[in-house]
């Protein structure tokens, strides 16, 4: 029931309620602790040596500390496996999201085995990119390109909103890399003048925007947003939703992995739609070792 999202006092009225039995929130807080070894376990698992993808991105949560509310970051890493199946690799809190702390994450998942990643899809954060490639530089970083979007379209009045919009859609959504520098050329020529934060937020990134256009659509659909880790976090908040701030950071963590669990299960059926992305890559004999990663 905790792990569905219920909060204490709900788990407290539905025992009463249903079978006329009482547990104080002390003792159903010591109950769900008993999940926080099986967390760790989980934390410090041994992951595969090589993944096709990783979404990374963090959620901000209210945790109280000492009789204070404080603002908490939950960090969290999903990859996609030689054999087409997600996984959350590990969640991490911090006080704040930065490019430091990903660097402490990405070399978190090195000691436990990762080797190589093909692609890395993130938001915007500076430094990002920069992180990822320290830790693994043969990983090819793909900014999101719907971040991107909402960035600028926030710097856009309505007067030449639907116009702004138009335009960015030609570089995105063209065919190939060619056509979309071409594009992006016009782009600046036209808009540069009058919104020059929201056209150089394209052109300053472009090198780790347009990382997908090498690819076939299959592939660039898959790369080039962070919808994944962005229906995750949906998935997610489901189930802490009603936490106005989390008692301590062990609250929110055992919460998070009850709700990754259950996802995960979810995941598992969903498995056979993804293989054929492990085909694109690696043919019928998805061993690393066959193929050369340079």
């Amino acid at each position: 029931m905790y792990g569905r999202g219920m909060s204490y006092s709900d788990i407290q009225g539905h025992l009463r309620e249903l079978y006329g039995f009482s547990l104080s929130t002390g003792e159903l807080s010591n109950i769900t602790d008993q999940v926080l070894p099986l967390l760790r376990e989980w934390q410090n698992r041994p992951l595969y040596s090589v993944y096709v993808a990783l979404w990374m991105d963090g959620m901000y949560y209210k945790v109280r500390v000492d009789g204070k509310v404080v603002t908490r970051v939950l960090y969290s890493v999903i990859g996609l496996d030689l054999h087409g199946k997600k996984d959350v690799l590990g969640i991490y809190l911090s006080e704040s999201e930065g490019a430091k702390f990903w660097l402490t994450i990405m070399n978190d998942i090195k000691q436990r085995g990762v080797e190589d990643v093909l692609f890395a899809c993130v938001d915007g954060l500076k430094s990002f990119p920069e992180a990822i490639e320290s830790a693994f530089p043969r990983t090819q970083v793909q900014l999101c390109i719907v971040h991107q979007i909402r960035y600028s379209m926030r710097l856009i009045p309505d007067k030449h909103y639907r116009a702004f919009l138009n335009g960015l859609k030609t570089i995105y959504q063209a065919p190939n890399l060619s056509t979309a520098e071409a594009n992006l050329q016009l782009f600046e020529e036209k808009w540069v003048k009058l919104y020059p934060q929201a056209v150089q937020t394209w052109t300053n990134n472009w090198t780790n925007m347009s990382a997908y256009f090498d690819y076939s659509p299959l592939i660039r659909k898959m790369i080039y947003t962070t919808n994944t880790i962005e229906s995750y976090h949906r998935n997610i908040r489901k189930m802490t939703k009603t936490k106005a701030a989390f008692t301590s950071d062990n609250a929110l963590l055992k919460l998070a992995f009850l709700a990754i669990q259950n996802m995960e299960k979810i995941w598992n059926k969903l498995e056979n739609n993804l293989i054929r992305i492990n085909d694109y890559f690696w043919g019928q004999n998805p061993n690393p070792k066959t193929r050369n990663l340079t």
